[in-house]
């Protein structure tokens, strides 16, 4: 079965209609939805994606929520073999790769996703396939 892990700037864009990224994110989620498979949200990226609507109140943090849950997507918790492969990662990569991402790109290794779907371009060479999801103007 196909899997894609979905990075958090990704979520945001889509949600976010004056984010940069916002009509490029939500063509991207099309795309994902008509190729099929599960769809996976590392634990990590969820609490990204949560951060700013839960400074705006309950209201704004549960429509993350729904979203998630209308994809449907899985929220993967970070288990001992994501850090593991995360803090593999983020040492190989410190430059490149902060911890946050990290995190995603080892849940994806960890889980054998066919790729991961982010709005960030400057991440190096990983071992899992990146489409970058970027605005066009």
């Amino acid at each position: 079965m196909r899997l894609t892990v979905l990075d958090a700037g990704l979520v945001i864009a889509v949600l976010d209609a004056s984010d940069a990224h916002h009509s490029a994110a939500v063509q991207a989620f099309v795309r994902v939805r008509e190729r099929g498979g599960a769809l996976v949200l590392p634990a990590s990226a969820y609490a990204e994606c949560l951060m700013a609507p839960h400074r705006r109140g309950p209201e704004a943090a549960a429509v993350v929520d729904s979203f998630v849950d209308a994809l449907p997507a899985t929220v993967e918790p970070i288990s001992r073999a994501i850090a593991r492969a995360a803090a593999e990662l983020r040492a190989r990569h410190a430059a490149a790769l902060r911890l946050p991402d990290a995190l995603v790109v080892a849940t994806a290794v960890v889980l054998r996703a066919d790729r991961i779907v982010t709005s960030d371009a400057g991440w190096p060479a990983l071992p899992v396939h990146v489409e970058v999801v970027a605005s066009t103007g």
